[in-house]
């Protein structure tokens, strides 16, 4: 039987998705379980993480489970990726012995790999995981790379639990400034997901260049097509937010400039007024408000906005857990029933 891995939502039906979603609300009404009694999962950071660790680590043993965390180039080997390299550098082993490995040890493998930001090219190539998800015989879990679906379940979860019913309602995905240029994973996913439950997205940008990646544009497309949904782009901040019910803020780094920041660094200061602050949310039907975190506070979103009772972003950082175990617990018993 073929392992199936956690990779990106895309991969997962509707049914799947709910099932998730309804597995986690459980966790998060009983949050101790076995479903994860004598099962492991290795961990491998090869960025920080503060939400995901956590929440992986207490959720494994929330569930009877053990984690094991490892940082590769910090406490454990340097890690090769390309096929058919000559390993005279930094790396010590390749992924094909890493995966294999960890496979006779631990029952699951989480990943956390960002781009390298020099060349948008290979970086949305996935090679990380995708390499991890070739050669290992237990499923791998994408605790984010080029796209971030844990996080895509958190947020939708967060939202139903707000608002009910998603299809038909109009949610804005707005960059805003920071003062680096960051992954657009977190973006890339917010517009497959919204569009995958049926809601109008509009994706806010200062300019054409910080359009997200066409074939995350393509599948969006295709998920509203299917789902009863739209997506729309617009660079008009006021026309954007009037009337949303919600207001997802990213900052991300406009894609034809990867490893040219210095070029893109005019154009990304000169759309600071992209913060999310009163008066844009007041344009909005009462819309909820949230973020992925970490957030700069006054920078991406004013402390009135943060402070808001209509920002769920702690709420959705809170469902990390839950979504996490219920991923978990689906990867560990798949093909027992």
């Amino acid at each position: 039987m073929s392992v199936r891995h956690f990779i990106t939502t895309q991969d997962f039906s509707r049914a799947e998705l709910d099932a998730l979603l309804d597995q986690a609300a459980a966790f998060k009404r009983e949050k101790f379980g076995s479903q994860l009694a004598g099962k492991s999962i290795a961990l491998l950071f090869f960025n920080p993480s503060m939400r995901t660790r956590t929440s992986f680590e207490l959720g494994t043993y929330q569930l009877g489970g053990h984690a094991i965390v490892l940082a590769p180039g910090k406490d454990a080997w340097p890690i090769e990726f390309e096929l058919g390299a000559v390993m005279d550098g930094e790396a010590e082993e390749h992924v094909a012995e890493v995966a294999r490995v960890l496979s006779r040890y631990v029952d699951l493998i989480g990943v956390r790999a960002f781009p390298k930001f020099r060349d948008w090219s290979e970086d949305r190539k996935d090679t990380v995981i995708r390499a991890f998800a070739r050669y290992a015989t237990v499923p791998v879990i994408n605790m984010e790379t080029i796209t971030h679906p844990c996080q895509e379940l958190a947020h939708v979860m967060a939202l139903r639990e707000h608002l009910g019913e998603l299809r038909g309602r109009k949610y804005v995905l707005t960059w805003t400034y920071h003062p680096k240029p960051l992954n657009t994973a977190v973006a890339n996913s917010a517009l497959l997901i919204a569009t995958r439950y049926g809601m109008d997205v509009t994706l806010l940008c200062p300019t054409p260049e910080y359009l997200l990646d066409e074939g995350y544009m393509q599948a969006a497309r295709k998920n509203a097509q299917q789902n009863g949904g739209s997506l729309s782009v617009s660079h008009d901040i006021e026309d954007a937010y009037r009337g949303a019910h919600v207001v997802y803020a990213k900052s991300w780094g406009a894609l034809p400039y990867f490893g040219r920041w210095e070029a893109e660094k005019p154009i990304r200061e000169a759309h600071r007024h992209f913060i999310i602050d009163e008066q844009k949310m007041a344009l909005t039907d009462d819309a909820v408000f949230s973020h992925c975190l970490p957030l700069r506070r006054n920078v991406k979103a004013t402390d009135a906005v943060m402070d808001s009772p209509r920002c769920i972003a702690i709420d959705e950082a809170e469902n990390r857990l839950h979504v996490q175990k219920a991923i978990m617990t689906a990867l560990v018993t798949q093909g027992e029933n």
